[in-house]
């Protein structure tokens, strides 16, 4: 499965109901960023995971566009541990979705949750995601919002991110400017970027 993505969906969408080319199988997901679909491909006879962006947002033009751009940079990354995007389409003027690989598993929230990975365990799993995250900055692209339940973790134990670039324009467009953060808020790496608080 992917991760607990979501929004409010214009409507729901039922199972069997056909959407473009897809047909839903399931519901998966529903987080932050998107309700999540498993749906079958009907033109390439593949299983795929449908993300729908909240269409309580309000899109311009340019955020299209600026969404479009970053679903082609990450489409681009061809990596085992990082997961495939096949295209951003729109059911309707205002109703965007991501179509993107379909992973059978769980998310690494979703491991979490049952107790501790085994040291061994979590480190084959840390050097996945390092490997993942270092093919993608390796052509400047970067993924904003890394955390367990943007990780897929298959079946057969090998991790997936998900979700490049969709925290860096969908952010913006649904929550209020946060103030810039103090010294003592600062990340350590970032000491020259943070204001001292006075």
């Amino acid at each position: 499965m992917l991760p607990p993505v979501g929004l409010q969906v214009g409507h729901e969408l039922r199972i069997g109901q056909t959407l473009a080319h897809y047909r839903i199988v399931e519901k998966i997901g529903a987080g932050g960023m998107g309700v999540v679909y498993k749906a079958l491909d009907l033109s390439l006879e593949r299983t795929v995971a449908l993300k729908f962006l909240p269409n309580d947002l309000d899109f311009t033009d340019q955020d299209k566009q600026n969404l479009l751009r970053e679903a082609r940079a990450a489409s681009a990354l061809d990596h085992p541990n990082i997961g495939v995007i096949y295209g951003l389409e729109e059911s309707d003027p205002q109703q965007l979705f991501i179509v993107m690989g379909f992973y059978d598993g769980e998310t690494l929230a979703r491991k979490l949750e049952r107790g501790p990975i085994p040291v061994p365990e979590a480190l084959a799993l840390a050097i996945q995601i390092a490997r993942g995250l270092g093919a993608a900055h390796s052509r400047n692209i970067i993924h904003r919002d890394i955390k367990p339940s943007n990780i897929v973790i298959t079946k057969d134990n090998v991790a997936k991110i998900v979700d490049f670039g969709l925290a860096r324009i969908l952010s913006p467009l649904s929550a209020p400017p946060r103030p810039f953060p103090s010294v003592e808020h600062c990340p350590i790496w970032l000491p020259s970027n943070c204001s001292v608080k006075r």
